[in-house]
């Protein structure tokens, strides 16, 4: 059985954003095993899974990024959405569009010090929708 919703996030400015909370309040029943995926139908932004203890780890991760993939490079030719938009849409082929978490006992699997990450890469990107998938 398969089971569909969108999510619509509150937009949050740039950074690395545990989300994990938001996502988990919106969802419905969950089965007593199978998987969910998660999708961000932006270009902007992305979604992955990482530490959901320490702050720090979203700030490093995001200046990483930021040393990774710099703004106001001269050989960028998509920057009429400012200097922060053809960066973020690198970022966002980084990190990814998508996440699938297995589901156990109705319950997402993830390890202990996990969680879900929303990357938001443009310094004004507004809310996110997010469409999550429950296969059972």
């Amino acid at each position: 059985m398969i089971d569909q919703i969108e999510i619509t996030l509150q937009a949050r400015r740039r950074g690395c954003h545990l989300v994990t909370g938001e996502i988990l309040r919106r969802l419905p029943s969950l089965p007593e095993r199978g998987l969910l995926n998660l999708f961000v139908k932006h270009t902007s932004c992305g979604l992955t899974v990482n530490e959901n203890a320490d702050p720090d780890v979203r700030t490093d991760l995001e200046a990483i990024l930021d040393h990774i993939v710099p703004e106001r490079q001269p050989y960028y030719r998509h920057i009429y959405e400012g200097d922060d938009d053809m960066p973020a849409h690198a970022k966002a082929t980084l990190t990814g569009p998508s996440v699938t978490i297995p589901i156990t006992d109705r319950r997402l699997n993830l390890g202990t010090w996990q969680g879900i990450y929303l990357c938001e890469f443009r310094d004004y990107g507004g809310s996110r929708t997010i469409v999550a998938t429950i296969y059972s």
